[in-house]
């Protein structure tokens, strides 16, 4: 019997994670099965307990079950354990249920290796507090920016939120009001208000010339922060779909020990969304 893996979600239907990792294994001589898993709200745990128990090898997770798998996690990487979710599920040699968070290092990984970026001795800047900047942050802090500053329309959450990784490096919390006079090399929307065509609101001269703009959603279309971006002049302005891919490949890697190759998939992934 093939190795079994899945993505758990709810919603899950909109899943690329079936396609991804099938490519993945298609194109590294991997034999296993991957599928998504609509999963109840409130059966999150008894869901996960039966896929490993039945012998599944590995899951994936994605909203709204991040926390939830990170309390589950019996162990939980470095990386997992400061963000406070997890999206990487596995079982060790001891049989204990492991945790791991791929996103950052993922987005990192994009913007740097795939599009030639600089995060070192750049001067960040984060959008949102939720979930998603919260795997981003270390990852971030890791390749030693100039500064990261986390922005949020409740100014008290981000500010909790740099305080949890202050000792990592120059990080720190305030409300969008308080970028005024402010410019960042790297600005980095981690809300989801772009998809529904809005941008927080954001002073003038808050992109330094020549800056990036990333965002960690994507979409057919340019998103409405994508489309800010362009309004300000960036240098270059990327979206989610490459720290989608780079995310599943490090979770590839930590199931199977191979690192796929992923250019051409998100090449093909990037003329999926346009057909």
């Amino acid at each position: 019997m093939m190795d079994r893996y899945a993505v758990f979600g709810n919603p899950i239907a909109h899943s690329k994670s079936p396609q991804i990792h099938r490519r993945f294994a298609s194109e590294n001589g991997q034999e296993l099965t991957y599928d998504a898993v609509l999963v109840p709200e409130d059966g999150f745990a008894v869901a996960v307990d039966d896929f490993f128990t039945r012998g599944g090898k590995g899951l994936n997770i994605t909203v709204p079950f991040k926390q939830q798998a990170w309390a589950a996690a019996q162990w939980r990487s470095p990386a997992a354990e400061l963000a406070g979710a997890v999206n990487t599920l596995y079982r060790d040699a001891q049989g204990r249920l492991c945790g791991d968070n791929t996103d950052g290092i993922g987005m990192v990984r994009d913007i740097v290796q795939n599009h030639g970026g600089r995060v070192r001795d750049a001067r960040v800047l984060l959008l949102g507090a939720g979930g998603a900047v919260r795997g981003v942050v270390q990852p971030l802090l890791e390749q030693q920016p100039q500064q990261l500053v986390i922005a949020n329309r409740t100014p008290g959450k981000a500010t909790e939120l740099a305080g949890l990784f202050a000792e990592l490096g120059p990080v720190q919390g305030c409300g969008f009001a308080d970028l005024a006079g402010q410019s960042f090399d790297l600005i980095i929307n981690g809300t989801a208000a772009s998809l529904q065509g809005e941008v927080p609101p954001l002073p003038a001269g808050v992109l330094a010339a020549d800056g990036w703009c990333y965002d960690m959603m994507y979409s057919a279309q340019v998103t409405a922060f994508g489309r800010w971006a362009q309004q300000q002049g960036a240098a270059k302005v990327l979206d989610g779909l490459g720290m989608l891919v780079e995310q599943a490949a490090e979770s590839f890697h930590i199931w199977r020990g191979v690192k796929p190759g992923t250019r051409s998939l998100v090449d093909s992934l990037r003329d999926s969304l346009t057909d």
